[in-house]
């Protein structure tokens, strides 16, 4: 499930890139993927909506065993 993941995450990764962040895989626990934001996705106001709606929402549709991404 790792690569699964890690594939998904490299499909988000441009977008993130191109406003000078990216996204890390920390852990799977079970249905739960944990990933760290970094770069300027870190400090910004609106990573908790990138994390649902962008993050959250790729890694569902690819990956149907994945229950929720927390950041950590």
């Amino acid at each position: 499930m790792k690569e699964r993941v890690q594939e998904a995450l490299d499909k988000i990764r441009p977008a993130l890139q191109a406003d000078g962040g990216d996204v890390e895989l920390v852990e799977i626990e079970g249905g739960v993927v944990r990933v760290k934001l970094v770069g300027a996705c870190k400090g910004c106001p609106m990573s908790q909506l990138t994390l649902t709606n962008g993050v959250e929402r790729v890694l569902k549709q690819e990956i149907p065993e994945v229950e929720r991404v927390e950041a950590v």
